[in-house]
């Protein structure tokens, strides 16, 4: 730069995001996490006497009859804070493709391709429309599948969650972490998510479900670290080979195809130009204009 000259080269663009989360969406995100993990977890800290423990085979219920309601105020939040149309429908298609993945590999060792196109796409569109992806997506499977249940308030969270991790990871700037080295970032998470998802939806069926067998089930009012052996054990008997077969699945998609995909996702993003300026003429023919609102 000349002395005396202002500094003309080009400022590093920052990569469109179709939504931004402000301090209300981040607020009502970690209320409804919190909800959630206590929809989980409850069961493993509550004393065998308590009343919690006399009506626990109510509380799947309650929760399931809650967490929409706030999955919903979640929703709202994220959309009230700039989610246009363009990026409304983003989602619907996103959306529709997963949900429409899913029953492929229903009943066969756990191979769900969804979980793939999850992580590439919280990866591309950020955190904040990640959750209302994979919150949406796992909603719209089960209407798909015939999954409806008190249980599918807390895989629409898990999901929620997987999907909003990979938008969390590092380097997701317009020139960070690219090629191979992010792939491998993403195939990494992608499989430990994987084994995540699976734990919170299996806890949640184990701690609410009775009568699976002396060795396994869950024994209200023992000490926490005696019923997590028993989880292990369960989890062990009854659903490693499904985590493991989902998580493989996710790795291998991402490693072969992610990259193509990758790009797919991250042109239609900068075609679809979320942040442009809006511009309104003057009386005088000038043109003036406005950012869009973020809240």
């Amino acid at each position: 730069m000349t002395a005396g000259l202002p500094d003309r080269r080009p400022s590093r663009p920052s990569r469109p995001r179709p939504v931004r989360l402000g301090a209300r969406s981040v607020a009502a995100l970690v209320l409804v996490s919190v909800v959630g993990l206590i929809a989980v977890g409850w069961p493993l800290f509550a004393d065998s006497d308590s009343a919690v423990t006399t009506h626990a085979a109510d509380a799947p219920w309650f929760f399931a009859a809650l967490l929409p309601l706030l999955i919903a105020v979640v929703v709202a939040t994220i959309a009230d804070s700039g989610m246009d149309a363009k990026a409304v429908a983003m989602l619907g298609v996103l959306a529709a493709v997963g949900a429409a993945l899913r029953p492929l590999g229903a009943g066969t060792a756990g191979l769900e391709p969804m979980f793939f196109l999850m992580v590439l796409s919280g990866r591309v569109l950020g955190p904040g429309f990640g959750f209302v992806l994979g919150a949406v997506t796992m909603f719209a499977s089960a209407l798909l599948t015939g999954g409806v249940g008190p249980w599918m308030p807390v895989q629409m969270l898990a999901m929620g969650w997987f999907t909003m991790g990979a938008g969390l990871l590092p380097g997701a700037a317009e020139r960070g972490i690219r090629g191979r080295g992010e792939l491998l970032m993403l195939s990494a998470y992608g499989f430990v998510a994987a084994f995540a998802y699976g734990t919170v939806t299996n806890l949640y069926g184990w701690v609410t479900v009775g009568g699976l067998g002396t060795g396994v089930s869950f024994q209200p009012g023992d000490p926490v670290n005696e019923n997590l052996v028993r989880f292990l054990a369960y989890v062990l008997a009854t659903s490693l080979g499904w985590d493991l077969g989902r998580a493989t699945l996710t790795v291998v998609l991402t490693l072969t195809v992610g990259g193509t995909l990758l790009k797919a996702l991250r042109r239609a993003t900068r075609r679809a130009n979320f942040e442009a300026q809006v511009t309104f003429e003057g009386p005088d023919g000038a043109l003036r204009g406005e950012a869009p609102h973020r809240t």
